[in-house]
């Protein structure tokens, strides 16, 4: 078996935090037990490129219980958690390949190693397996029958190829379902990021002016939570309905150049480029620390704040960057402009990836059984799997609601009854 990880003996240490995360699992273990007795993947090929963290290692082992043949790899360069890695090609002999903090190079060498599987079913975090599957690798569509994707940006990246007639297979759009954006977006990156921030620096929030940029389901998250914990929450955004719902909800709202003087903390969750830019970077006030919770580290145009400091920057922890500009203000940017809950901290809580995954597993066994019927264009996780997933979760947690009776099934479903 080919891998490549940092450090093998971190296996046992991956192997028990695996195991305490499999606890806030519950969905994806009675999927996994269905799987192990069913085999619903097996001889199947699968090319998972995810962020390899406790929960991605407790669904990897779903996927091969399953049945599948699979390899994964990182979607990132600063999410892998080394230890989990080294579990997985330790125990359950899973062929990883990622390294905290691997170069750009080593990160698509990776890549390319996941398309050398020649996958039947790829699972991609980011849309970086599929489109260097498309621009470099186009012999290995002939094996692939379909896909799942994860997060918001890697929807938004597929959706554009499918608009220009460049996707050659079906993806599911795992980051659209109802259990998966309405509780990891929200409570997952919430929590999150907050964690990475405060590990990364140990500031206190309270108190501090919080500029979100965006106000998707993941800057939702991240504003309730940067309240929650006594911040001055302002928002940025482009889209005037958010921008609407975001004053209703009881933030400020503002132009990121209005809000760039008098922001304490800086978070970007949008998907776009240079969301805080160089004329950002000339008004902020001295001491002000800048990160990212998108999917890519292109939200924080560090080139052109490099140009700005005109040299290297002081690392003053081991997350925190510092870029002193030439007036003496100095700028503090997390983890590298990459994602601050998964680079400074350790990502989701296992209880919501619980349904992510799920919602993994489910699309790929559902993407298996319908592959040949499907177009190539980005679709939605069936209402039946997200509708299972949720009662599953209220199950797990001992919640128990309301079935409708006949009467009001029919009533519902019938337009001549009226006042």
């Amino acid at each position: 078996m080919k891998y490549h990880v940092k450090d093998m003996e971190l296996a046992p240490a991956g192997r028990l935090r695996m195991e305490w995360a499999e606890r806030e699992m519950p969905v994806l273990r009675r999927i996994r037990e269905r799987f192990a007795a069913e085999k619903p993947l097996k001889g199947v090929r699968l090319s998972a490129c995810l962020h390899v963290t406790t929960e991605t290692g407790n669904l990897v082992r779903t996927l091969q219980a399953g049945g599948a043949d699979l390899v994964l790899v990182a979607s990132n360069p600063l999410s892998t958690q080394d230890d989990v890695a080294a579990a997985l090609v330790t125990y359950d002999e899973i062929p990883v390949y990622a390294i905290k903090g691997e170069d750009n190079d080593t990160y698509y060498e990776h890549i390319h190693a996941a398309l050398d599987h020649r996958p039947h079913v790829t699972m991609d975090d980011g849309a970086d397996l599929v489109s260097t599957m498309h621009k470099k690798r186009p012999e290995v569509l002939e094996t692939v029958l379909g896909g799942t994707e994860e997060t918001t940006t890697g929807v938004i990246r597929l959706r554009a190829m499918a608009e220009e007639g460049a996707l050659n297979y079906p993806i599911i759009a795992v980051n659209d379902a109802l259990t998966k954006h309405l509780f990891d977006n929200r409570y997952g990156t919430g929590q999150s990021t907050l964690d990475g921030v405060i590990r990364a620096t140990n500031v206190l929030i309270a108190g501090k002016t919080v500029v979100i940029a965006g106000y998707g389901w993941c800057s939702r998250g991240i504003a309730m939570r940067a309240q929650g914990l006594g911040a001055n929450v302002i928002i940025t955004e482009v889209d005037p309905l958010k921008a609407l719902e975001a004053v209703m909800d009881g933030y400020r709202v503002m132009p990121m150049i209005e809000a760039a003087p008098v922001g304490d903390i800086f978070i970007t969750a949008t998907g776009d480029i240079n969301v805080i830019d160089q004329p950002h970077f000339e008004v902020m006030k001295d001491g002000a620390i800048v990160c990212n919770s998108g999917h890519f580290n292109v939200e924080i145009n560090l080139p052109a704040l490099e140009a700005l400091a005109g040299h290297e920057p002081r690392i003053v922890r081991p997350f925190v960057k510092q870029y002193t500009l030439p007036d003496g203000r100095r700028l503090n940017v997390l983890a590298d402009g990459r994602l601050v809950n998964l680079s400074a901290a350790e990502g989701h809580p296992s209880a919501v990836m619980d349904m992510s995954f799920a919602n993994q597993a489910l699309s790929a066994e559902y993407m298996l059984r319908h592959a040949q019927e499907l177009e190539h264009r980005v679709y939605a996780v069936p209402e039946e799997i997200d509708q299972a997933i949720a009662a599953l979760k209220l199950e797990a947690m001992g919640v128990a609601i309301d079935v409708l009776t006949e009467a009001q099934r029919h009533y519902l479903g019938s337009w001549q009854e009226g006042t």
